[in-house]
């Protein structure tokens, strides 16, 4: 919005899912006040509905400046007090309630209560670990209800859309067809970060973490270092890389950053690798791998990182694309492993196994 404007001119249901210290110094924006204030520009065009996260004070106070039909707040917390009075007065939310058989999707609209999916039915949850997809989901519902679409519809669409680098590339991609389990992620700021790493926790994975971590060269010092404090303490080995377009940023200064970030929270120098270029900063990782280790990689390129994961093979070389071809994901094919052996298989970029056909002996 502040590189081009707003968009559009009519809006008639509009959501903001949080205000984060994210872009701060870019374009005049220098505070999350400020930040606040761009951000609330499409509630206050809004003309339906006006969907706010309840558990953001932030978002909270942008319902003072909409002149939407309704209000619909999103929490997580079953227990607030204003979203509680909102509903009591025949207002509109989507509430996380705790049932028997778990977390429960719940819209209230005028008075009605409708229970609408369990979270661990919902595949991008990870059975209701990814709390951070909860409350995404709980956005969408909110959204697709305030504009009308079927409850079936609804649950449907939450039923059937998932993680998986086909449908959502760079966000929350799980492989484990490897002897260890590897999470995909673009996450490039301390809140991303957080809630990917709360999932590993939640995972509870048996071996090692092991995690990739870098940040957008354009961030201010200060967000780098929040960033590192972030991944701080969570894992058993840290690789500190940079993104392929360094922002004004030195060829290393984004990881060193990274790394005095991390000994600066305490944690030893053997346990951190700078390896500044991302091809080379996953090919680490894969290698360092052990069975029943999980590894967080954060990518920048994320279909060149998806390829390299899904085609690793421990001891091997596997050629890998530095520059990403310009063309949809959806078209191409990964460049392929060199085969070797008969009846060696490669796999697409949705993690497809695609079995080769054995040669005629000559």
């Amino acid at each position: 919005m502040l590189r081009a404007g707003l968009g559009t001119r009519f809006i008639d249901v509009a959501a903001v899912l949080n205000v984060q210290a994210d872009h701060l110094g870019l374009k005049g924006v220098e505070t999350l006040e400020q930040l606040a204030q761009v951000k609330r520009i499409p509630i206050e065009v809004a003309k339906d509905t006006a969907v706010l996260n309840a558990d953001d004070p932030h978002c909270l106070k942008m319902a003072g400046y909409s002149e939407a039909r309704f209000v619909c707040y999103v929490t997580l917390n079953q227990s607030h007090a204003l979203v509680r009075e909102h509903i009591r007065a025949g207002g509109r939310a989507v509430v996380l309630e705790e049932g028997v058989n778990g977390q429960m999707i719940t819209i209230f609209d005028r008075g009605a209560h409708i229970p609408l999916l369990w979270t661990h039915l919902i595949p991008a949850t990870l059975e209701g670990r990814a709390m951070h997809n909860v409350q995404n989901a709980m956005f969408a519902a909110a959204l697709a209800f305030s504009m009308g679409v079927k409850l079936e519809d609804i649950r449907h669409g939450l039923r059937t859309f998932d993680t998986t680098f086909f449908q959502a590339p760079g966000r929350m991609n799980v492989f484990d067809e490897h002897p260890f389990k590897v999470i995909v992620d673009y996450g490039h700021n301390a809140p991303a970060i957080d809630a990917m790493c709360r999932l590993v926790e939640r995972l509870e994975p048996r071996g090692r973490r092991l995690v990739v971590v870098a940040a957008p060269g354009d961030r201010r010092d200060e967000d780098i270092r929040e960033i590192a404090k972030t991944c701080a303490g969570r894992f058993d080995h840290y690789i500190c890389r940079r993104d392929d377009r360094s922002r004004g940023r030195g060829h290393d200064e984004v990881p060193k950053l990274l790394e005095a970030g991390l000994r600066e929270c305490g944690v030893p120098a053997e346990r951190i690798s700078v390896v500044p270029e991302e091809v080379d900063a996953v090919a680490s990782v894969l290698e360092m791998a052990r069975p029943d280790d999980l590894l967080l990689i954060f990518a920048d390129q994320t279909s060149r990182t998806w390829k390299q994961v899904i085609n690793f093979r421990s001891g091997h070389d596997v050629p890998v694309e530095r520059t990403p071809a310009p063309v949809p994901v959806a078209d191409t094919l990964p460049p392929g492993p060199a085969l070797g052996d008969l009846g060696s298989l490669v796999r697409d970029e949705r993690g497809v196994r695609l079995a080769r056909e054995p040669e005629e002996a000559d």
